[in-house]
Formats: C-alpha cells, sequence, structure tokens
C-alpha cells in the first residue's frame, strides 16, 4: 500500500485559467491512449469536469502525449504521465486549470485524475490512473482533492501489467520504470 502522504504531482508554474473550449460532444468523448504494454480505453466526463476534459482533450489533439513516459508507478496506488520524455525532461505545458475535486466522482480504482502540485489549481497535462480506491485524494472539507475526469472502460489489465514494472530513482524522482513504458499515442473518439 502506498503511504498516503505520498500523492500525485506535477510542477506548473504559471498562473491559473478555467478552459473556453466549447465541450459540445465532448461528454460522449473517448480516448485510446496506446502504450508500449497495449491500450487503454478511457471515458471522459465532461460533464462533471469540464475544465479538466477540455485541458486533457487540448493535449491528445496537439500530440502531446505522444511519445511521453507513465514516469512514476507506485504499486497499490497509482501510475502517472502525461509530463515526461523517456530522459526525464518535463514537456512545456499550457496554463493550470481550475480544480473540479468537488464534482462528485471519487478517486475509485480505474478512474483518471488530475496531477497538481500542493496548489490545488496547478493541474497542467499530467494525469494519474487509480490502482485502487483512494478516498484520501477526493475532496473533502480539509482537503481540495484531485479531480477525477475519467475512467478507464476497457485495459485496466494493461494499467495493472503498468503497475508491475520495476522501478527505480532517477536523478531526483523516485518510482520510475527501469524500461521506460511510453505513450505511443493518444487519440480521440466519439460515439452516440
Amino acid at each position: 500500500m502506498a503511504n498516503k502522504s505520498e500523492k500525485p504531482t506535477d510542477t506548473p508554474t504559471r498562473s491559473l485559467t478555467t478552459s473556453s473550449t466549447s465541450l459540445k460532444g465532448e461528454m460522449n468523448s473517448k480516448i485510446v491512449l496506446s502504450t508500449s504494454l497495449g491500450d487503454i480505453h478511457v471515458t471522459l466526463f465532461a460533464d462533471k469536469a469540464p475544465a479538466s476534459v477540455a485541458n486533457f482533450l487540448g493535449y491528445v489533439e496537439s500530440g502531446f502525449y505522444d511519445g511521453v513516459i507513465f514516469h512514476r508507478v507506485i504499486p497499490g496506488f497509482m501510475i502517472q504521465g502525461g509530463g515526461f520524455d523517456k530522459d526525464m525532461q518535463q514537456k512545456k505545458t499550457r496554463e493550470p486549470v481550475i480544480n473540479e475535486a468537488s464534482n462528485g466522482l471519487r478517486n475509485t480504482r480505474g478512474t483518471l485524475a488530475m496531477a497538481r502540485t500542493s496548489d490545488p489549481n496547478s493541474a497542467t497535462s499530467q494525469f494519474f490512473v487509480n490502482l485502487v480506491d483512494n478516498p484520501f485524494l477526493d475532496h473533502s472539507d480539509r482537503d481540495p482533492g484531485y479531480t477525477v475526469f475519467g475512467e478507464v472502460t476497457s485495459g485496466m489489465e494493461v494499467v495493472d501489467k503498468i503497475a508491475a514494472v520495476a522501478t527505480e530513482t532517477r536523478q531526483m524522482y523516485e518510482n520510475v520504470p527501469v524500461m521506460p513504458v511510453f505513450i505511443t499515442s493518444a487519440k480521440r473518439f466519439l460515439f452516440q
């Protein structure tokens, strides 16, 4: 089990923005994250986390996630990616989005949530997939929480495979896969 004081992190230093992107049709968006270990199919919750979904889709549609790695893997907790290349160089991101963790969605097994710093409104490109139910990451009176914005609908076996890879400390980063696990592409699909 992960140390409950550990939380997914991101490292933005820019000002907060909300998305002005139209969400028409995005409630029905599905994403396929093709990884070096298989495909992960995700349904996004634009009705509950509109700014986070618009933000994520902006990165997907720009090709930002193609070639990034899952840079933090903690069995019994989560896998995190969306910000670093194979050499652990952080990619330049857009402005952070507002925290939407009070949307009623919970950090349960298979959900996707935005990674952030200790500033609740600092999420940019990094996201994580919960490997177990992580209620300590949910919004509460004492904690702003981590915004859940999607859910794995197919490919949890791939997520679990990623969670099982050997990790090491690289530079100042802990829990980095010894052999990089890449997101080779991220594609959006619409369904009725």
